[in-house]
C-alpha cells in the first residue's frame, strides 16, 4: 500500500537513530516500536491504514539505520525506553500513544507502566510482557550471559553472496515471515559489505539477557498501566500459546488470523490489525 512517509533522523543526545514519519501532522502523536531485529519498515503496511495518527516508526537502537550503542552498553528494555522518551522530548510530545509488535510492544509496555501520564493509549502486536523467570537462577542466567558477551567479540557476521539468500535467510528465521515481509524488512536491515551482503543489526542483540524480571515484577508492570490498551494476539503467533497469561491481563483483546508478523506478512492481515486498531483510536 503506497503512501507518504518521510524518512527522519534524530540526533538524541546519546545516540542517532532513524525513523519513517506518517499521517497528518496535526494527528495524534504516535511512537511506533518493531519487534527484535527488525526495523521501521515492519510498519509500512500498517502505517498507511491508520487514520488520524501522526505516527514515528523507529529503528530501535542497534537496528536499521540507527546507531548502535558504544563498547561496553547493552540493550536491556530501560534503555529502549528511554530512548523512547528522548525522542517524544525531540518532537515536543508531552502526551504520546504508542504502537508496538513483539520486542516493541514489550518496550510500550514498560514505558506506558513506569511513566502512565505520558502515554495515552497503548495498541500491542503479539507481545505484552518480557519473558520471566523465576529468582533463583539468577546468579547463573547472568554468569552465562557474561560469557556469551566475552565469546561474542572474537565472532564475525554470517555474509550472503547474494540480496536473495539473505531474504531467504530471514524468511527461514527464528521467527519465519514471508517473502514480502523479508523484502521490506531487507530494504531497511541489509546492507553490501565485501563478498557479498550482511545485517546491519548489532551482534550484541542476539545475546540473551544477563537479567530476567520474576513473574510477579512483569505483572506489576501490567497493573500501572492506566491508559487504554488494545492488545491484537495472533492466532498462529506467540501470544496465542499463553492463555493462562492472556486471562491474566485487564485489556481489551483481538485475536486476528495469522502469524507473529501478521501486520506484515500480507495486505490481509496489516488490514485485519488496522480496523482492529483505528476502532480503539477512534474511542473518545
Amino acid at each position: 500500500m503506497s503512501a507518504a512517509v518521510e524518512e527522519v533522523r534524530l540526533s538524541l543526545p546519546h545516540i542517532e537513530l532513524a525513523a519513517h514519519l506518517f499521517g497528518p501532522e496535526d494527528g495524534l502523536p504516535v511512537i511506533a516500536l518493531h519487534g527484535w531485529l527488525d526495523n521501521a519498515n515492519s510498519f509500512a503496511r500498517l502505517a498507511p491504514r491508520l487514520k488520524g495518527l501522526r505516527i514515528i516508526a523507529l529503528d530501535l537502537a542497534g537496528h536499521g539505520h540507527s546507531g548502535h550503542r558504544p563498547p561496553g552498553a547493552g540493550y536491556a528494555l530501560w534503555d529502549y525506553a528511554y530512548d523512547v522518551l528522548q525522542v517524544a522530548e525531540q518532537l515536543g510530545w508531552k502526551r504520546f500513544a504508542l504502537i508496538g509488535h513483539s520486542l516493541g510492544a514489550i518496550v510500550s509496555l514498560v514505558l506506558a507502566a513506569a511513566l502512565p501520564e505520558r502515554v495515552s493509549h497503548l495498541a500491542l502486536i503479539d507481545g505484552v510482557v518480557p519473558p520471566t523467570a523465576s529468582a533463583e537462577g539468577s546468579a547463573e542466567r547472568l554468569g552465562m550471559a557474561l560469557q556469551a558477551q566475552l565469546a561474542l567479540q572474537g565472532k564475525s557476521k554470517p555474509v550472503y553472496s547474494t540480496l536473495e539468500r539473505a531474504i531467504e535467510a530471514r524468511m527461514k528465521g527464528l521467527v519465519a515471515v514471508s517473502r514480502e515481509a523479508a523484502e521490506l524488512l531487507a530494504q531497511r536491515g541489509l546492507m553490501p559489505v565485501p563478498g557479498g551482503y550482511t545485517w546491519r543489526s548489532d551482534s550484541r542483540l542476539t545475546l540473551a539477557s544477563p537479567l530476567r524480571l520474576t513473574d510477579e515484577q512483569a505483572m506489576s508492570f501490567v497493573q500501572r498501566v492506566s491508559c487504554p490498551t488494545q492488545l491484537v494476539v495472533a492466532a498462529d503467533g506467540m501470544l496465542a500459546k499463553h492463555d493462562a497469561l492472556l486471562q491474566r491481563l485487564p485489556f481489551s483483546r483481538e485475536q486476528l488470523p495469522g502469524g507473529h508478523h501478521l501486520h506484515l506478512n500480507d495486505e490481509i492481515g496489516a488490514g485485519f490489525v488496522a480496523d482492529c486498531f483505528n476502532r480503539f483510536f477512534a474511542v473518545p
